[in-house]
């Protein structure tokens, strides 16, 4: 475990905590978080996961303007559901970017553990998008998602990081339920 890690983690902690709570001040604190992460995972070469914070530094300047910007909704976004063919696009989407990514890190890289890497990198991205857009059903795909992560930075000695993925598993099923909770939620 390094100071940097360290921070990171303490970052991610404050970061997904505001955002159960539906504070916009999630997305500049992650957008930090980020990328010192991508810095992490580039270090123990998981290049998806490496990209995937490049990519996730992007989504927290969308998120902040999503969740912030004025319009038909005085107080920013409200928490809204999935349609069933959304969902399955999106879902499909995740897996396209799975493969394509899985089998470039498999045969351009060192990249350890290239396919679960990648498969994570692709279905996180759709939760990411689902979350900046308020999609209530972020939450239990960052939930099955966590759990993995947190195997695989078991495996490759991320303890700090293993360890903050598994409250982040704590607080997707802390966000859901406050999220499914919302009067606001449009269904």
């Amino acid at each position: 475990m390094s100071g940097l890690e360290l921070f990171a983690a303490a970052l991610g902690v404050i970061a997904v905590w505001l955002t159960v709570k539906q504070n916009p001040w999630c997305w500049p604190i992650g957008l930090i978080m980020v990328l010192l992460y991508t810095w992490i995972f580039f270090d123990v070469k998981l290049y998806s996961d490496m990209l995937l914070q490049v990519v996730y530094a992007v989504l927290q300047l969308y998120g902040w303007w999503q969740w912030t910007r004025r319009g038909e909704i005085v107080d920013g976004r409200r928490v809204t559901s999935l349609s069933g063919g959304a969902l399955t696009l999106s879902l499909a989407a995740g897996a396209a970017v799975s493969l394509v990514l899985g089998a470039a890190m498999a045969h351009f890289t060192d990249a350890a553990q290239p396919w679960l890497d990648a498969a994570l990198t692709g279905f996180s991205l759709v939760a990411q998008v689902w979350m900046a857009q308020k999609r209530v059903q972020c939450w239990p795909l960052w939930i099955v998602l966590d759990v993995i992560f947190v195997g695989l930075f078991l495996y490759k000695a991320l303890y700090l990081t293993a360890a903050l993925y598994a409250l982040f598993t704590l607080l997707a099923v802390q966000g859901w339920r406050d999220w499914r909770a919302d009067p606001a939620l449009a269904r």
